[in-house]
């Protein structure tokens, strides 16, 4: 690990360390950490139109202070560790795309603390992120492991191979489901 970026082993180590209370761990994994939700949240952010409002470092901002609050989670590996960290991103994007709906259908919109502010640059319509969540919300009921392909792919960035890890299902699963959903959402989002 000397000199660049740990090996996935020694990553899912430190994420049990930190896991089992060794604050040291979390010293070691903050940098690792911030840097590779920076690499989710600009792959992310790379889906949404030009001009959106959140930008990717605010978005790791709001994820990186929600994973640091509170108790660490038991993390499996570090696979396990992103992927709850896509669906934190997920949610991050959903509430503030409701946010900036209720702003502008003027119900009171809910305090933006002022280091996302700082990044903020105007304009975009957000209905689409929350028809998204909407339509995957849909497709949670109809079909869960899809639903989850979808997230970690959409919003982890997460490649075939890791998803297929985190699901416990192969590569070709991953593959089918992801062409499969990504065809049921296309029509679904045309009907909203």
């Amino acid at each position: 690990m000397e000199g660049g970026a740990p090996s996935a082993v020694q990553l899912t180590s430190m994420l049990r360390a930190w896991s089992d209370g060794d604050s040291s761990a979390l010293d070691r994994l903050t940098p690792i950490i911030y840097e590779e939700l920076h690499r989710l949240a600009r792959h992310r952010m790379l889906a949404e139109r030009p001009g959106h409002l959140l930008q990717p470092s605010a978005l790791v901002n709001e994820a990186f202070i929600r994973l640091m609050s509170g108790t660490p989670g038991q993390w499996r590996d570090r696979t396990h560790f992103f992927a709850f960290s896509s669906r934190l991103m997920r949610q991050i994007l959903v509430d503030f795309a409701r946010t900036q709906n209720a702003v502008k259908r003027g119900e009171r919109a809910p305090h933006l603390d002022l280091t996302a502010a700082a990044e903020l640059v105007v304009e975009i319509p957000f209905h689409s992120l929350v028809d998204l969540d909407a339509a995957l919300e849909e497709l949670t009921k109809l079909d869960e492991r899809q639903a989850r392909v979808v997230e970690l792919r959409y919003f982890g960035g997460l490649e075939n191979s890791e998803v297929a890890e985190v699901l416990g299902v192969s590569e070709a699963t991953v593959m089918r489901d992801w062409r499969f959903a990504r065809a049921w959402l296309f029509d679904r989002l045309q009907l909203a």
